[in-house]
Order: C-alpha cells, then structure tokens, then sequence
C-alpha cells in the first residue's frame, strides 16, 4: 500500500516522476522512482527511512548490507537509526562482492538494503553471496520503496517505507507512446537485462 507521506517525501525532493519511462526490463512505464534525488537530503533520507527503520528493530540483525549504487545511502542510514554496521556489495567483473575488507561472519544476521526493489535480481545475488561465500543469515530485505509488478516474490520477507503502483507496458503495446505526446525517457542507470 502506498504510504501518502513517505509519498509526499519523494515528491517533495523531486524523485517520483510522472510520464514516460523506459525500464530497464525493456518495458514502459508511467511513474519511476529516482531515490538517488531522495537521498541528497540526509534529513529527509532519515525520515523516510524511519518506518523501515521500525520494521526492522525486531530482526536482531548485526549488519545491513546494501548493493552498490542504489542501496549504499540507504545502508548507512538504516544501520545509523538501528545502531548496526552498515557495509556495502558492489560488481567486480560484473558479479557481486564485498570488498574494501567488508566481512561478516558465518551465521550473522545481516539485512540487505536497497533503494528500490523491482525484480529482486541484485537483493537476491546479495543473499545468496552472503550465504554462500560467508554463511550469513539473511532476515529479511528493507527498502525505501517496493515497486515490484504484481507476481513478482521473493524468498525474503520485505520491509518497505511505501509500496509504487506503477503501470508498466510492453513497448510495442505502450498507450503512452500511441498518445505521442511524452517523450520516452531512460531514466536508471543499469544496463538491459
């Protein structure tokens, strides 16, 4: 369910936007969420990650673990309001890793925060480097907005500041692009899938 006011966040700070996107999957879409507007704003970042923050008291975690880009701010403040460690995953060779002398322990109880949960595809490449390589213990998944398309689940459970409804089209069949009055905009920063 949409939260109106984390709602009033993201649009406050100019990352909800409205029109004609193209995704990342190759479909269109009305809405995209730009977090990254969002999180230049240390106040309103704290706010709105205070309900997930909440959510996530109860999980006994040790460490929050977010993939780079997306997920980087979003750890360090979520671990901030939960007293934790707040590390970070990013790509080497295209494949997830925790670098920079990161470590966690067989059997921690670790978080993985994003910015954004759509597929799931990074969160869960995070879970299963944490469980397979270190032998952590994934709790669950906290992100400031869960936008994932009806059907999409994940084995995780997921904590969100607020849920996106957001209409998503193929693009030969988009009644965006058959109004031709929005220009399609490519507004992420991962590459195709």
């Amino acid at each position: 369910m949409e939260n109106a006011a984390i709602i009033e966040i993201l649009r406050g700070c100019g990352s909800l936007l409205e029109g004609h996107f193209l995704l990342t999957s190759g479909k269109h879409s009305d809405r995209y969420c730009q977090c990254a507007k969002l999180l230049q704003y240390p106040d309103r970042a704290a706010r709105a990650v205070e309900p997930v923050a909440a959510q996530a008291k109860a999980l006994g975690a040790t460490a929050v673990v977010g993939p780079a880009m997306g997920g980087i701010v979003v750890a360090y403040e979520l671990a901030r309001q939960l007293g934790i460690r707040g590390i970070f995953t990013e790509r080497e060779n295209d494949v997830m890793a925790l670098r920079r002398g990161f470590e966690i322990a067989p059997g921690e109880r670790v978080i993985i925060s994003e910015d954004v949960v759509t597929t799931g595809k990074s969160t869960m490449e995070v879970a299963e480097l944490l469980t397979r390589e270190f032998g952590a213990t994934v709790v669950g998944v906290c992100c400031l907005v869960d936008r994932r398309p009806e059907g999409v689940t994940l084995p995780l459970p997921i904590y969100s500041a607020t849920e996106l409804n957001v209409k998503t089209f193929e693009a030969n069949d988009c009644p965006i692009c058959r109004e031709g009055s929005l220009p399609l905009v490519k507004p992420g920063s991962r590459k195709k899938i």
